[in-house]
């Protein structure tokens, strides 16, 4: 396993790094080479089994570096990025560290004038906990949905949420005039929770435990008619 600092290099580009990486491999009983079959570096401990470890080097973190490392995963025990140390890029971002963690592979930040290599993350087996939250939030979201009203990668528009479909499905019944809850609850589950949030500002209580539509609510009428799919049920707003 890697882990301690060390002197300086100069430079802008990756072989800047290379001389930080290598003496701090070496400092571990590994003898490094650079250039090997591809590999920006290629460590070798020989006690027993040689230990062979892969380092692929790049001036900032990025999608072309993960996928070298994937590459070489069926060739090595270790795989380590080594990334040129910044003040606020994506070597600083704790994303990054996870994922890192997630497929196994180890990060080095080095600092190219100081020779400083600094171990962020160890290649070691990382699985995040769950998030029961969140999770119970996307399948209570994905069962309530009628049909598949939005399309993925969708931006800059309303999202049709199980929530929006709800209220479109109470909106429509409004349309006919002002009605009680209970009659709306045919419509959608949660009909009464809705029409008291009243996120989109569409309806307007009459009295009490009756309601009507707003000019809002028209308007939306208008922009999602009820004849198109997904417009029923729903929970949370989106």
């Amino acid at each position: 396993m890697l882990g301690k600092p060390n002197p300086p290099t100069t430079g802008h580009h990756e072989t800047s790094l290379y001389a930080a990486v290598k003496r701090h491999l070496e400092s571990l009983g590994f003898a490094a080479n650079g250039e090997i079959c591809g590999c920006d570096i290629v460590a070798i401990r020989v006690a027993g089994d040689p230990f062979l470890v892969i380092v692929e080097m790049k001036l900032s973190f990025n999608l072309e570096l993960v996928l070298q490392a994937v590459d070489r995963l069926p060739m090595a025990d270790e795989i380590w990025f080594a990334v040129r140390a910044s003040a606020r890029g994506r070597d600083r971002d704790s994303r990054v560290q996870k994922l890192c963690r997630l497929l196994g592979f180890g990060l080095l930040r080095v600092s190219p004038d100081t020779g400083r290599v600094e171990v962020v993350t160890e290649p070691s087996p990382y699985r995040p906990r769950k998030n029961e939250r969140r999770r119970s939030r996307l399948l209570d979201e994905h069962r309530r949905r009628q049909g598949d009203p939005a399309n993925g990668g969708s931006t800059r528009q309303p999202i049709m949420t199980a929530y929006r479909q709800g209220a479109l499905a109470c909106a429509a019944h409004l349309r006919e005039g002002p009605q009680p809850v209970r009659a709306l609850k045919s419509c959608a589950d949660d009909a009464s929770a809705i029409l008291l949030r009243n996120v989109y500002g569409w309806f307007e209580r009459e009295r009490r435990g009756v309601y009507r539509l707003t000019s809002a609510g028209e308007a939306a009428l208008s922009r999602w008619p009820p004849s198109n799919p997904g417009e029923l049920t729903g929970v949370a707003p989106n």
